[in-house]
């Protein structure tokens, strides 16, 4: 099980507002209270960038006010690639660790805000159960119709610690979001020490550890990359990549500040050894990846941007961006094919 991170005490309130943790942070290195031994090795880099399922694989590189490298491809803000060496670094440290050592994430403090699994009220516990008339019930409720409010001139969803929360170009998180419940997940990551990008949701974590260990028992080695990521890193991701690769490129790929699934700690990126550890779209054709578009609902997380979902969802096939909705939903959505989007639509729904 993984234990919780205390924001309050492990990292001071400045560093987090500014969405890093000293020294390098898709989303850099500071070991926090009880991080488990590193080994391995990698760093963060930059790719080329990839324009999605039509497109050659590879990412965007997007370095955020510091010089730190990451990798956007398909929706997500900039998401971090591990190497075989180099050295990372975050816009308010620079300082350097050493060559992309692999870290596994363990924290022994509290949580400075309360750690609940049922933070998410009936959504989130109601999502385990896989008859045909709970989930209509999860998905009425969780609609995307339902679930949305204007709020100064844009869409806001209004419950952003529902489990089935949806998060996209068109909706937005509420202004200074961040999640109440998160951890580092007792995983393998492909760099060292624990960042920001090693969090996530507590519930997701968990669910996290036993996808992790079940690929492992199946001889695979999956790695963590780029879990949750602030507001304000994708400011300095987005803008990053607007004036390196332009606005209309920069759409297709990355996240606008405060529409980044990454910013409810409920989705994470991951990679294996094919590829470098690396986040291309030639992850989906690796043994690893093949692996987890198929075992991925079992533990409740879905393949969030889809090969043939742009669409619908907004971005590009990003086969190593999972995200967490609980395991009956996740089951669910995957055997219809449908987008998060598609499946919480209530014209589809109600047909």
């Amino acid at each position: 099980m993984n234990k919780s991170t205390s924001w309050k005490w492990a990292v001071p309130a400045g560093i987090l507002v500014s969405g890093m943790i000293f020294a390098g942070c898709a989303g850099n290195a500071q070991n926090d209270t009880g991080a488990a031994a590193q080994q391995g090795s990698t760093a963060e880099s930059t790719q080329t960038g990839n324009t999605g399922s039509t497109d050659t694989t590879g990412s965007t590189g997007a370095t955020d006010n510091t010089g730190t490298t990451d990798n956007t491809n398909g929706s997500e803000q900039a998401t971090d690639n591990s190497q075989t060496s180099g050295s990372q670094s975050d816009s308010s440290a620079s300082s350097s660790e050493s060559s992309g050592q692999t870290s596994t994430g363990n924290s022994d403090s509290t949580s400075s805000e309360s750690a609940n699994t049922d933070s998410s009220d009936t959504t989130n516990t109601s999502a385990t159960s896989g008859d045909a008339s709970s989930l209509l019930q999860i998905r009425e409720k969780s609609s995307l119709q339902s679930t949305i409010s204007e709020k100064g001139g844009k869409m806001v969803v209004n419950d952003p610690e529902s489990i089935t929360v949806i998060v996209n170009k068109k909706r937005s998180l509420p202004d200074g979001y961040i999640p109440p419940d998160l951890v580092v997940p007792n995983v393998a990551f492909s760099y060292s020490g624990v960042l920001e990008k090693s969090h996530m949701r507590k519930e997701a974590a968990a669910a996290l550890e036993q996808l992790f260990a079940a690929s492992k028992k199946d001889g695979l080695d999956l790695r963590a990359v780029s879990g949750y990521r602030s507001y304000k890193r994708q400011v300095a991701i987005y803008k990053n990549n607007v004036a390196t690769k332009g606005q209309e490129y920069t759409d297709r790929v990355s996240a606008r500040p405060g529409t980044s699934e990454h910013q409810t700690g409920l989705a994470i990126d991951v990679s294996g050894p094919g590829i470098g550890y690396g986040l291309e779209q030639s992850f989906g054709a690796t043994k690893e990846g093949k692996w987890l578009k198929e075992h991925a609902p079992e533990y409740g997380f879905v393949i969030r941007y889809t090969e043939n979902g742009e669409s619908s969802t907004g971005y590009t096939w990003e086969p190593w961006h999972i995200r967490y909705i609980g395991k009956a939903l996740a089951e669910d959505v995957t055997s219809k094919g449908m987008t998060l989007e598609q499946y919480f639509d209530e014209k589809n729904i109600k047909s």
